[in-house]
């Protein structure tokens, strides 16, 4: 491929990816515009977008790729148990404190990923990687204003589902990574359909909306933040070097920051602004490699 049309490539993706993002950010807030509690908004948002991947998939005639082996079965499927439950203690996050602080906490995710290498793989992690990781965990300290007199119950129990959800998440990024040979299209539309399966008993059917409006914004959850968002990812990862996709990753919090301020007023204080700046810049530099402190130097044998 020549230059100019690695260019221009490269450009695709990041509006792809820089879309994606920006949409997923907005989830908040059809959830709430749905007035329906997370069980039933996940469940909803399941439907519609193993509808919405189940009809692309068929397009691109990929469907034949469902005859998996028993392992790849079982990594699918345990990530998919995890992502439900990961959008449900998301969605209760937030109705405890609000989209942007929600959001905020969430963002320790990747961090999870690296100790959880070291736990379950026994993989090293450097001195510089504990650094960064203690300046997020510092960051979450300061965003939750754990410690502080002036925290109430509900936001400290908001700020405790976000983890749990980003916990959740790692368990699916973990068994994906173990995963070969399967479109990554496909396994979303699994992971969406096990939603389906999990969730279907616990729907509260007297909850369920009376009038289109709110079903509007259920149907979004799944043809919006879910068909479309994953057929965007999942054109763009390629055509993107690491470093690009770890600083558009942040266009999604602060789609959410800014979603949440313009449609229900919640503004940032200045300590939950300073802490996701921390966690943002911890996040950039793990996955980036910057370093805290210069590289030791050896001496040279004589």
């Amino acid at each position: 491929m020549g230059s100019v049309e690695a260019a221009a490539e490269r450009r695709t993706g990041i509006l792809q990816l820089a879309l994606a993002m920006a949409v997923v950010g907005t989830v908040g807030v059809f959830m709430e515009e749905s007035g329906q509690g997370p069980i039933n908004a996940v469940f909803f948002r399941c439907v519609f977008g193993a509808l919405v991947l189940l009809v692309f998939c068929a397009a691109r005639g990929w469907l034949g790729g469902l005859r998996l082996a028993p392992r790849q079965w079982a990594l699918i499927l345990f990530g998919g148990i995890c992502i439900v439950l990961n959008w449900v203690a998301f969605f209760a996050a937030i109705r405890h404190t609000s989209i942007a602080f929600a959001t905020i906490v969430y963002h320790v995710q990747p961090f999870w990923v690296v100790l959880s290498g070291a736990v379950l793989f026994g993989e090293r992690i450097s001195g510089q990687k504990l650094g960064w990781i203690a300046i997020a965990f510092a960051g979450l300290a300061l965003a939750t204003g754990i410690g502080s007199a002036g925290t109430e119950p509900g936001q400290l129990l908001g700020a405790g589902l976000a983890v749990l959800a980003s916990l959740l998440y790692t368990g699916t990024v973990l068994s994906t990574k173990a995963l070969r040979g399967v479109r990554p299209h496909l396994t979303a539309m699994i992971h969406a359909t096990t939603g389906i399966v999990l969730l279907a008993p616990f729907v509260g059917v007297a909850d369920l909306p009376a009038t289109p409006g709110p079903w509007g914004w259920l149907a979004g959850l799944g043809i919006v933040h879910t068909g479309l968002v994953y057929v965007l990812m999942y054109a763009a990862y390629p055509k993107l070097p690491t470093p690009v996709i770890a600083v558009l990753a942040f266009v999604y919090p602060a789609s959410a920051i800014l979603s949440d301020w313009l449609v229900y007023g919640h503004q940032l204080g200045l300590g939950q602004a300073a802490g996701m700046g921390l966690i943002a810049l911890a996040s950039l530099a793990v996955t980036l490699g910057w370093r805290l402190w210069p590289a030791r130097r050896v001496a040279a044998a004589g």
